[in-house]
């Protein structure tokens, strides 16, 4: 018997000893929700095998091996992600497609490393680079141009996600907390003016960080509209 054959047998057997079949999704769903937990690293076949109470060779009746299973998980990734809209305008369906993108990546912030990675990419993955490409090409920039914008929008992204994930606070509320009770008393006025002025004012008007990639995307529109118009 192969060694495939093998592998096939013991995941069969797994299941039947198990109270709860075992399929591609399921294992790729529990892989997803390890690594949203603790990190890809964190990421191991047999580990996996724990969390679904089965036997570690059981799960290459699914998936070949953790390069295969990445693969799959990042193509859910991708499917969870607005396509742009080719009816709208295409600034309109890039802002709303990165907003899409940001929504998803924060909920799965180990996918950042992985997106640009994979050889092997999935229907949904390319579905999805499909319809940014076909999205900006229909608004007249060039392959070359497109490509920029891509790589550019991309970039601000991943960027920007893995920045906000790392922030002490989630909420306006949180925020204005720890600047008040933190990091305004490490900034006396005298030593660190421009700093103290601009936590002062920021904590006075109610300041959202969350508003910063908007702020930021718009601006990276701005300028690729005007490259395309030119």
């Amino acid at each position: 018997m192969s060694a495939r054959n093998n592998r096939q047998a013991a995941g069969v057997a797994a299941e039947s000893a198990g109270s709860a079949p075992l399929s591609k999704e399921r294992v790729v769903a529990e892989a997803m929700r390890l690594a949203d937990r603790e990190g890809v690293d964190g990421l191991s076949m047999r580990r996996l095998a724990g969390e679904l109470g089965a036997g570690a060779m059981s799960l290459y009746h699914y998936v070949a091996n953790k390069d295969d299973l990445l693969d799959a998980m990042i193509d859910v990734v991708f499917s969870e992600i607005d396509l742009p809209d080719l009816q709208q305008d295409w600034r309109t369906a890039m802002r709303s497609r990165a907003l899409s993108a940001r929504r998803v990546l924060t909920a799965h912030p180990w996918a950042i490393s992985q997106m640009e990675a994979r050889t092997t990419p999935g229907p949904a993955n390319l579905r999805h680079r499909e319809a940014v490409i076909a999205c900006l090409r229909g608004a007249g920039f060039s392959v070359v141009m497109a490509t920029h914008a891509n790589w550019m929008l991309d970039s601000y992204l991943y960027g920007h996600v893995l920045q906000e994930v790392g922030l002490p606070f989630d909420t306006v509320e949180e925020f204005s907390q720890a600047a008040e009770e933190v990091y305004l008393p490490q900034l006396p006025p005298a030593q660190f003016p421009f700093l103290a002025a601009s936590a002062t004012e920021l904590l006075a008007s109610g300041y959202d960080p969350a508003q910063e990639f908007g702020y930021g995307l718009d601006l990276i529109l701005d300028a690729l509209e005007a490259r395309r118009v030119a």
